[in-house]
């Protein structure tokens, strides 16, 4: 119990000295996984993308210049992660390319069919309730918009069960796909 704990404040919802840590470490693993994912996406340069639970923004780092003419927006549940990205890719905070903010998957900050992508990198594991979270991001992707999950071999997300939890929160043509060292569920809007 104890050292679930300690996890959750370093990788889950990051706070304090310990999430300053992990920050460092997600930073450091998860920038190759990041790049696989954001590949899987087939993004344009003018789409709008949102990432749910940013972590350190490296991922966030590495979608800003794919999508020159469009935008991307992240929501975070650690105070740590928002400083964190923000200091990372403060350039693109500066040029208004970004927006940031501190908050839950559950109840997201945006209007409906406002995203053309979505993308969640070991995160949904950490939610408190995955389905609501889809639905939310059902919610606020435009009709034909995609959402890749991507989890990697330290996350403890099974493949089981993924594509029918999109499936349940609303999303159609749900698939996993293999990617170096981690898997990614892809899905579309209706």
């Amino acid at each position: 119990m104890r050292m679930r704990k300690l996890l959750m404040r370093m990788f889950g919802r990051p706070q304090g000295l310990p999430g300053r840590l992990g920050g460092v470490l997600m930073a450091r693993l998860n920038r190759n996984a990041a790049a696989q994912i954001i590949a899987f996406l087939d993004l344009r340069a003018d789409d709008k993308v949102l990432e749910v639970g940013f972590g350190p923004g490296v991922a966030i780092e590495l979608l800003v210049p794919r999508v020159p003419a469009g935008s991307v927006a992240g929501i975070d549940y650690s105070q740590e992660m928002v400083r964190q990205a923000a200091a990372r890719n403060a350039a693109a905070l500066r040029e208004r390319k970004l927006d940031l903010r501190y908050g839950s998957v559950e109840q997201l900050p945006y209007a409906d069919g406002t995203f053309d992508k979505a993308l969640a990198i070991n995160s949904m594991q950490t939610w408190p309730d995955a389905r609501a979270g889809l639905r939310e991001i059902c919610r606020v992707l435009k009709p034909g918009g995609r959402i890749a999950l991507g989890f990697n071999g330290y996350s403890g997300q099974s493949r089981e069960g993924v594509t029918e939890l999109l499936a349940s929160a609303g999303f159609t043509q749900a698939r996993i796909l293999e990617g170096s060292k981690l898997f990614c569920a892809l899905a579309s809007k209706p």
